[in-house]
């Protein structure tokens, strides 16, 4: 057995050692309430140094600094309890107990998740689910423990902050769970935030009832929590990848709970807790970013698609686009043309590539213009352009003429006047599948014996 696993067994029997009524002293002892009870977790952070070499500077120290602060606080209040320090020491471990919450915020998804960057939509989406969870706990099962406090209002800050900050943890482990598979660490880090939240919850009943005694079983479950969080960094994260979108389900209960919630406070102010306006609030305002980002994401996504079937320079369908456009071409009636424009390789290396691009853009508005409106032009690349025009015989022969005709007189570009003119390939649709190749083999028959346009 290696020396890790030996303190980590340690660690847990010291854990259980503290569940143990060592006699019944009114009051909280050195040995069992400071030293006892505090042996574990420090124990279990020192255990971290090793089990989180392979994490990220920030994971590793973030975790760390967290079950430091809690630590701290724990070692502060019990020697509070055992020599009868003055109520601002309690009021400083408080502080640090809160300290615990926002490292625990950063550092369990980043356990939980595989290490690939995660996405803006992804992020807000799981923060739209925690926040919107968080209100509706925090709603209905914190606000009937309210009435009851009737301490200083410090007292009762820190004893609704911790598990209204439970709560929040919570939503936010399980609005983290498409982005993993159940794994152990998974399942350790889980327990051991629904543990701590379950300490903090019986705490405060017991607190709220004046029935709350230092040093009991309702204490040690934080300790369960600590060492459960600190054993979890001994195993692997899930890095398979394969994260499954949170889904709109469980986003559209938040912001209707949310909705509801701020409704509920406005037409009844003291029905609910003013404190769950933050997170109804920011529930919703997240909603409103991630309809807009998602908004601009489909904006793009669309852009993206059209760029994909579209050719840069001239603005036309490219081949992607036309060989797409032709399967669906294939049960209606009309016409395939492939055209090939004649001289426009000595354009290009007599003016230089600049003026050959301008050249395909013009011959490409000329296209347009000489085609009628419900046929589809493409650029196939080079000098090479496709048309599909639906129709009868007549009427697209003499839209493949038309196109002929329509390079016959010069382009002025570049204060040059540059005369080309272009070979059409025509075939009619006749259903079968080797209507490119033919076309193509017309095109270059009318090329070879300038026809200027050739039929098959």
């Amino acid at each position: 057995m290696g020396i890790a696993k030996a303190f980590r067994i340690l660690a847990v029997a010291l854990l259980l050692l503290t569940f143990i009524p060592f006699g019944q002293s009114q009051f909280p002892t050195l040995a069992i309430d400071l030293l006892l009870y505090n042996s574990a977790p420090v124990l279990a952070l020192l255990l971290t140094n090793r089990s989180l070499k392979g994490e990220a500077l920030s994971v590793r120290f973030s975790l760390q600094l967290g079950l430091l602060a809690w630590i701290s606080g724990s070692i502060l209040s019990s020697l509070a309890a055992v020599y009868f320090l003055p109520e601002v020491i309690q009021l400083i471990s408080n502080f640090l107990y809160l300290l615990f919450y926002p490292f625990m915020f950063f550092v369990l998804p980043r356990l939980l998740r595989p290490s690939r960057a995660s996405s803006k939509i992804e992020v807000i989406d799981s923060a739209i689910v925690a926040l919107g969870v968080s209100s509706i706990c925090t709603a209905f099962l914190i606000n009937p423990v309210l009435p009851k406090f009737d301490g200083e209002i410090i007292d009762t800050f820190f004893a609704i902050i911790f598990p209204v900050a439970d709560v929040i943890l919570i939503a936010l482990i399980f609005s983290l769970a498409p982005w993993h598979r159940i794994n152990l660490r998974a399942m350790l880090i889980t327990a051991g935030v629904l543990i701590f939240a379950v300490a903090d919850f019986i705490n405060l009943w017991l607190s709220s009832n004046n029935e709350y005694r230092f040093g009991t079983w309702s204490d040690s479950l934080w300790l369960i929590s600590i060492v459960l969080l600190a054993e979890a960094t001994w195993h692997k994260r899930d890095e398979s990848n394969e994260a499954v979108p949170t889904h709109p389900f469980f986003m559209a209960i938040a912001v209707i709970a949310s909705t509801a919630l701020l409704a509920s406070l406005a037409v009844k102010p003291s029905y609910f807790p003013n404190f769950i306006l933050g997170p109804t609030i920011a529930t919703l305002i997240l909603a409103f970013i991630r309809m807009f980002l998602a908004l601009k994401e489909a904006e793009e996504i669309g852009s993206e698609r059209k760029l994909a079937r579209t050719d840069e320079l001239t603005g036309l369908p490219n081949r992607r686009k036309f060989m797409a456009d032709l399967i669906e071409f294939s049960n209606t009636q009309g016409a395939l043309l492939l055209m090939d424009l004649d001289g426009f390789k000595p354009v290009n290396d007599r003016y230089g590539h600049a003026v050959g691009d301008q050249l395909l853009h013009a011959v490409a508005q000329r296209f347009r213009r000489a085609l009628p409106s419900h046929s589809t032009l493409a650029r196939l690349g080079g000098d090479e352009f496709g048309v599909l025009i639906p129709g009868d015989y007549e009427g697209t022969m003499e839209a493949a003429l038309a196109l002929h005709a329509s390079v016959t007189y010069p382009f002025a570009i570049a204060g040059e006047e540059i005369k080309i003119g272009v070979s059409v390939g025509f075939v009619m649709n006749d259903g079968t599948r080797d209507m490119m190749h033919r076309a193509d083999q017309a095109m270059y028959k009318a090329k070879r014996e300038d026809l200027g346009v050739c039929q098959l």
